[in-house]
């Protein structure tokens, strides 16, 4: 089978590799769509995912869907040719995290695509069958992969806790911001900002659901918001861009007593925080640690509202082009949204 492997920052390599039969309780599935995520180009760019050095050779990609090709001992209920969406996720489930629910901070995780755990960027692989779901039926490939980034977005909803009327605020309109907009549209929330520097992601943020989409570049949007709030400030300010000035902006949007969530995974390892406005305000900062739980709602919302979002996945490339797939998302070119390799 071909793998595509990570060799060192900026370089791919295809290899052949064989694959064995599935385990008891496993099943072999083909690969046939994988989106490529912010935090595959974190690693691809910089050599690791915050203090999460890489070990090369490495296979990325967590955003999966394929289709069952065999199934081993003991399996029930799946069969050859069932479409699948892939949780990249193996928990211990005996932890205390695992027991509490919260399999997304589980103390023995496995996910596939780190350092030591291969992803999806191949054509075979096998998993547990636990970690499949069906697609629902006339949803693509391309689309179903979009369900972990959505229940990654989904997930972030329970910090955002928007009421039904509020104001958010969201600060990346790259494919989990985009998402995030959906989500806050889909709870409710009453205006949404969507802060974007690039102009066919602003684009795409409205027809997400963004009332107003802002060009870091030419104004001050904290001004802007609180402008449009009456200077108070939103509800609910959510940083998906993880970039050098975005978490500030979050926090100097939000208004008194109000939430800041961090979705996007910032380069570095210490980043500075205006701790000032934070205090002032008496904010409450929540961290996103990937999802729980959220998966099948994703497949589900997917599923239902297909047309709104497939248009997000502007770009397919097959695996054999995967590095034409990271340069066309490392210099945000042609329009990218959501690139998938296929």
């Amino acid at each position: 089978m071909l793998i595509a492997e990570l060799i060192a920052p900026r370089e791919m390599r295809l290899t052949e590799h064989e694959i064995e039969e599935p385990g008891p309780g496993e099943v072999q599935v083909r690969v046939k769509a994988v989106g490529l995520c912010g935090s595959d180009l974190h690693a691809y760019l910089e050599g690791g995912v915050g203090d999460m050095a890489n070990q090369y050779p490495m296979v990325l990609g967590h955003e999966p869907s394929g289709v069952l090709v065999k199934a081993g001992a003991g399996v029930t209920g799946w069969s050859p040719g069932d479409r699948a969406a892939l949780e990249p996720a193996l928990y211990c489930y005996h932890c205390e995290f695992c027991r509490t629910g919260r399999h997304n901070i589980c103390a023995n995780i496995r996910f596939l695509s780190n350092s030591g755990y291969p992803g999806f960027f191949r054509e075979f692989l096998n998993l547990p069958v636990s970690n499949l779901l069906p697609i629902p039926k006339g949803l693509s490939f391309e689309v179903a992969s979009m369900f972990e980034p959505l229940a990654v977005a989904m997930h972030s909803m329970k910090f955002a806790a928007v009421q039904l009327g509020e104001t958010a605020a969201v600060f990346g309109a790259g494919p989990i911001g985009l998402l995030t907009v959906a989500c806050l549209k889909v709870a409710g929330a009453g205006r949404i900002w969507a802060i974007e520097p690039l102009a066919h992601r602003r684009e795409l943020a409205r027809r997400m659901g963004a009332d107003v989409a802002l060009d870091p570049g030419e104004i001050d949007v904290v001004r802007q918001i609180q402008a449009d709030t009456g200077n108070r400030g939103v509800d609910c300010a959510i940083d998906c861009a993880a970039k050098e000035h975005t978490t500030n902006w979050a926090i100097r949007a939000a208004r008194n007593g109000g939430r800041v969530v961090l979705t996007g995974i910032h380069s570095g390892v210490m980043v500075p925080f205006e701790v000032s406005p934070m205090r002032r305000k008496e904010l409450a900062i929540f961290n996103v640690r990937r999802a729980t739980h959220e998966s099948e709602a994703a497949l589900e919302l997917l599923a239902h509202r297909t047309e709104w979002f497939a248009p997000l996945v502007t770009h397919t490339r097959p695996l054999e082009r995967i590095a034409e797939a990271f340069s066309i998302n490392e210099q945000y070119a042609d329009g990218v949204g959501k690139m998938v390799v296929v």
